[in-house]
């Protein structure tokens, strides 16, 4: 894999998506061989936002490959003060062999990137999640063999990983229809984005539309996300109404391919934008997404950390 950073899928070859995927299979199934690849190695963790699943599973994943993850809260370093992205990653860079970064503005990433000198992964921002996207798609692949061919519909709010899931699925061959009521739909720019990325690569653009039944008809993964994202608390309540019928219920699982999965990146809200049924039921795969972020991610920090990266 010729990249240096993660910071959307985008800018990924299928190749070099499927490279990540053959590896995190090798390590899940003989993490012992792969114990001493990331030996010396550091990776710093900058956290704005709070995290369960991407905070776990890097500083695991480094342990796991012989590295050390440093975490770097908010308040825990000089960004806090007013020191600028750019003298961070320029500092950052003298000291460490990698950079993980979840934050609010995606410009953060970017100018992470622009101006570091290691390997700088976007652990999240407010328009793009692809270590969730690469944890998901891995999962399917291992229900399913290939992915080529399938369909996911993704119900819910037009966010950052709807905006990953888009850019992903049209790379992978697979075909993507978004459900979200009006005013929530994904961006325009993301959705033309993808659909230059299908035309590219012979696949279908996505679809968006505001019938959760109609996304979800013959799909073999149905996803979703909470209708209100960190950053967004003072909208809860308008949200709440506007996302009234875009519930991932049993009748919604019903139109969707007999052997469809139900997805969800977590946390999740039952009763809010999933049944409780639907997530706790036999369709769902939401803890083997959460347990693949570790094995996706150990794959992806060998490849851009390593001596082969």
């Amino acid at each position: 894999m010729k990249q240096k950073h993660l910071v959307s899928l985008r800018d990924y070859a299928r190749a070099d998506i499927e490279e990540i995927f053959d590896l995190a299979a090798a390590m899940k199934a003989d993490p012992a061989t792969y114990t001493e690849v990331l030996e010396g190695k550091s990776l710093a963790m900058i956290f704005q936002k709070p995290s369960t699943r991407t905070r776990v599973s890097f500083e695991v994943g480094m342990y796991q490959l012989g590295g050390t993850a440093l975490y770097l809260g908010a308040d825990a370093i000089q960004l806090q003060r007013g020191e600028s992205i750019a003298d961070t990653a320029r500092v950052l860079s003298r000291y460490v062999d990698g950079i993980v970064a979840r934050v609010f503005s995606h410009q953060d990433v970017m100018d992470l990137a622009r101006h570091g000198t290691v390997p700088v992964i976007n652990g999240l921002s407010d328009l793009l999640h692809p270590c969730q996207a690469l944890a998901d798609y891995f999962t399917l692949r291992e229900r399913r063999g290939s992915l080529e061919g399938l369909k996911i519909a993704y119900v819910g709010d037009g966010n950052n990983v709807c905006h990953e899931l888009m850019l992903g699925a049209v790379k992978l061959g697979m075909s993507i229809s978004v459900a979200s009521p009006k005013g929530y739909e994904p961006s325009p720019l993301m959705v033309k984005s993808a659909a230059r990325e299908a035309q590219r690569g012979g696949t279908p653009p996505p679809e968006v539309t505001d019938d959760p039944m109609a996304a979800a008809v013959d799909a073999h993964v149905v996803y979703t996300d909470v209708w209100t994202s960190m950053g967004q608390e003072e909208q809860q309540s308008a949200r709440a109404d506007a996302f009234q019928g875009y519930m991932v219920t049993p009748d919604l699982m019903a139109v969707a391919d007999p052997e469809a999965v139900f997805m969800h990146c977590l946390p999740a809200h039952r009763g809010e934008e999933v049944a409780a049924e639907v997530i706790d039921g036999p369709q769902s795969v939401v803890f083997d997404q959460a347990e693949n972020r570790l094995h996706t991610q150990k794959a992806l920090l060998a490849l851009l950390l390593g001596p082969q990266g």
